[in-house]
């Protein structure tokens, strides 16, 4: 069994190499990316989750439950009870739509939009703390957005 180990760990062209794995890199650049926002976001009281959630309300407000879900692709049972955490906190409504009951529409409060100018602080922080060329950092995301499209596609 050492024979075998030893062996895949010299072998550059050994496909289950834990360094050649898409996944792996994924994986920890996410991890240490979404570090560098605690910092950052826990003064403002939220966390990467909630950031993202307020970012796309930024964007539009207000948007259906299902609509937030899609954006940020999560599933709505995950999303709720960011959105609850959000309006406890006081930074977002939730309402039913009048004539759809089914349907719950998330709104910015005031301090939920309020929140917006204290938060543009945040990317260039990002940036810097990266170290990285922007441009550099783009093309990065471009790329991962061709990734995340491909892997949609893969979807039963």
């Amino acid at each position: 069994m050492r024979d075998v180990v030893s062996a895949s760990q010299g072998d550059p062209d050994d496909l289950l190499r834990l360094d050649r794995q898409v996944c792996f890199a994924l994986a920890v650049a996410a991890r240490n990316v979404i570090a560098l926002y605690r910092p950052l976001l826990e003064p403002m009281g939220l966390t990467h989750p909630q950031y993202l959630v307020l970012l796309a309300l930024w964007e539009r407000s207000p948007r259906s439950v299902g609509e937030l879900a899609d954006e940020l692709a999560l599933d709505p049972g995950t999303l709720s009870p960011l959105l609850k955490r959000l309006e406890a906190a006081g930074l977002v409504d939730r309402r039913r739509v009048p004539g759809n009951e089914r349907t719950l529409a998330v709104t910015l409060t005031s301090a939920g939009r309020a929140l917006r100018a204290r938060a543009e602080a945040i990317p260039p922080a990002i940036v810097e703390r990266l170290g990285m060329p922007l441009d550099e950092l783009e093309d990065l995301r471009v790329v991962l957005d061709q990734v995340i499209e491909a892997s949609r596609r893969q979807e039963p």
